[in-house]
């Protein structure tokens, strides 16, 4: 199973990549031409880009809910501050989860 998802910009310029990394899903965007510098640093996505991929339904969304199962990415997509009210650690792993 891949480790990455690789999403190609519709006019070439570019490309996202996505992996799921201890536990946090990133993000890095990769140029394909030569005078434009590329930041391939990876980033966190925050819970609400993740919500935002899982409500439309993206491929991020459907590649991750495959990697990940889909308790673990609707735990994502919570605020950890709202975990933390409901007293769930944000690390605590899901038991009933495939």
């Amino acid at each position: 199973m891949p480790t990455t998802l690789r999403l190609e910009a519709a006019d070439r310029s570019g490309v996202e990549e996505y992996r799921i990394y201890e536990g946090a899903i990133e993000v890095r965007q990769l140029q394909r031409s030569p005078e434009n510098e590329s930041d391939d640093t990876w980033q966190r996505l925050t819970h609400t880009q993740l919500a935002e991929h899982v409500k439309d339904d993206t491929v991020v969304a459907k590649w991750l809910r495959h990697r990940m199962g889909w308790q673990r990415l609707l735990r994502a997509c919570i605020n950890p501050q709202t975990l933390a009210e409901f007293g769930i650690a944000e690390n605590t792993l899901d038991r009933y989860a495939a």
